[in-house]
């Protein structure tokens, strides 16, 4: 087995520094055209620029999303991004239309092209036609096994690199084709701009076909209805199974999640990978599973399934509880040795007599109780009641820059 790529990632410049700073070995983010979450704040000529040389700094590399389903005016506005993008230094494009995979290819030659899950890669077949094609990488189906990757990788060349999703929001339809939020709300969600129907709240009557004419209602319980939403993909405890299937990149879905999701899952994954290829401590990755899944609870998410590697799920995905252990409440700015204090930049309402938790990008995690506080103007308060204030607190230990603060709900 070969060890896979952490991809973390990155809707705006705040998660790619969350994302570099706590593992990932590659980002993919979008330019504000093109991909397909135009809804999330993506980021400008200048800032891709930046992006590109903040990543590069780290040894990390950059995958630009440019797949959404292109129409004719679309390959016209395309025309001499990839060479822009090229120029800047990105290190792989994302496409999932034959068209823009071309033109790609004849704007910027040297550069990698991935093909999207969204091109919906399902065989080997498929797999070897996008290498043919000129691509380097498929991002497969989300619907296929692990039995399925195997098949695929055995029959495929080596040089295609394989990509699949290790943990995430999935999309309830096909591959993420859906028409849904197009219908409902005029926002494509094939060029970007879902708006996130499956997540509404509905009131629906169902046709009793035993009885003609008459409706049984589908009500909403305290917890949302069921009929759209899908839960979280969370594949943790099985690293080893998805590297022996043979995928070479384990992707963390989220360019619309916080920041504190963003580091949790990147911490979380960098951990668990290095441990579940740690020979020289045989038994660690099984022994750290349980902490691995209370990283991942602390930030917002519905309940984990492993998807459709192990078996086709008969609608036990369906759940639209959205659920977390602990409160995002800042981030560390930085560290003064000579007075043990951090400044935390507040995101949330926190206050003396709390039990904050820090969790830093490198270090151990460590929680403490608040006793003191000042803002500022080095005046002592009781309460951080502000979003993004400046605060003084004295910790027990020293801690990084970038360190995520929580509270226990």
């Amino acid at each position: 087995m070969n060890k896979p790529e952490l991809l973390a990632p990155a809707g705006d410049f705040e998660k790619l520094r969350f994302a570099i700073a706590y593992g990932a070995d590659a980002v993919y983010l979008s330019g504000t055209s093109f991909g397909l979450r135009a809804k999330a704040k993506n980021f400008s000529e200048g800032e891709l620029a930046s992006a590109i040389a903040h990543a590069h700094q780290h040894n990390v590399r950059v995958y630009i999303t440019a797949n959404i389903f292109a129409h004719n005016n679309d390959i016209d506005e395309m025309t001499g991004y990839f060479e822009t993008l090229a120029a800047m230094g990105a290190d792989g494009f994302i496409v999932s239309d034959p068209g823009v995979l071309t033109l790609a290819k004849k704007e910027a030659p040297h550069i990698e092209v991935h093909i999207s899950t969204q091109a919906n890669t399902t065989n080997y077949a498929s797999a070897r036609f996008w290498h043919d094609m000129g691509a380097s990488r498929v991002i497969l189906a989300r619907e296929l096994s692990l039995e399925d990757i195997a098949a695929i990788r055995a029959k495929c060349p080596k040089t295609l690199i394989l990509e699949g999703f290790v943990h995430g929001a999935m999309c309830m339809s096909y591959s993420g084709r859906c028409l849904l939020s197009r219908y409902m709300s005029g926002r494509d969600a094939n060029k970007g701009a879902c708006a996130h129907p499956c997540r509404y709240s509905y009131r629906l009557l169902a046709e009793d076909i035993t009885r003609p004419g008459k409706f049984m209602p589908v009500d909403e319980t305290e917890h949302g209805t069921d009929i759209f939403g899908a839960e979280d993909l969370c594949m943790v405890e099985h690293i080893p199974a998805m590297a022996q299937a043979g995928l070479d990149s384990f992707k963390i879905e989220g360019r619309m999640k916080t920041a504190f999701y963003v580091g949790l899952a990147a911490k979380t994954y960098r951990q668990a990978i290095d441990a579940a290829f740690d020979e020289s401590t045989p038994g660690k990755y099984e022994e750290c599973i349980p902490h691995y899944l209370d990283m991942l609870k602390m930030a917002s998410h519905r309940p984990f399934n492993t998807g459709f590697y192990f078996e086709k799920p008969q609608g036990e995905l369906l759940d639209m509880t959205y659920v977390r252990s602990h409160d995002f409440v800042g981030v560390v700015q930085e560290y003064n040795a000579q007075t043990g204090c951090a400044i935390v930049e507040q995101r949330n309402v926190f206050e003396t007599g709390d039990t904050l938790t820090f969790i830093q990008p490198q270090g151990k995690a460590f929680s403490q109780e608040i006793t003191e506080m000042y803002n500022k103007d080095s005046i002592k308060i009781v309460r951080a009641p502000n979003a993004k204030q400046l605060i003084t607190v004295p910790v027990n230990e020293p801690v990084e820059a970038l360190t995520l603060v929580c509270r226990q709900c």
